[in-house]
Order: structure tokens, then sequence, then C-alpha cells
């Protein structure tokens, strides 16, 4: 099954990240549901700036640890370095 790593951008302009293996619904969650991360249930809307296929589980939390790690110029810089 595959996972998916994501940044999100709040409404406040701060920046989320998390990891799902449905990422539609998750972004659902995020911005219309009660059982959303509380973190973005308070600073909808949320908009995807970043996501990344990864192969498993695993990978997808050791993917979301690493990110949470950088500091939001690197997660910006990475993001911006990402747009196609």
């Amino acid at each position: 099954m595959l996972y998916f790593v994501y940044i999100l951008e709040c409404a406040d302009k701060t920046l989320y990240v998390g990891s799902t293996n449905d990422l539609e619904k998750r972004l659902h969650k995020h911005n219309n549901l009660k059982s959303g991360a509380h973190y973005t249930k308070i600073r909808r809307p949320v908009t995807l700036k970043y996501s990344e296929e990864v192969p498993d589980f695993a990978t997808a939390r050791a993917r979301e640890a690493e990110f949470k790690r950088w500091s939001r110029t690197e997660k910006l810089d990475f993001i911006d370095s990402h747009i196609t």
C-alpha cells in the first residue's frame, strides 16, 4: 500500500506536516471534519503545498519525522524547489 507524506500551509501561514495512506480523504478531514488534526482544525483552511508518495508506513513516518526536524525556512525552501 502506498503512503503519502505532506506539508500543508494553514490560514495563519504556519506549516503542518503529516502522513496518510489516503491523501484526498485526509485533506478533506483537515479542512472540513471534526476528526481532522486539532492543529489544523483551528487554522482552517489549509492548502496542500507538497506531497510525496512512499512505499510503506515505516518510510512515511520516518520521512514525516525528518520534515518535522526542519526549520520553517528549510521547509519553505524545499517546497519552492519542488514546485513544477
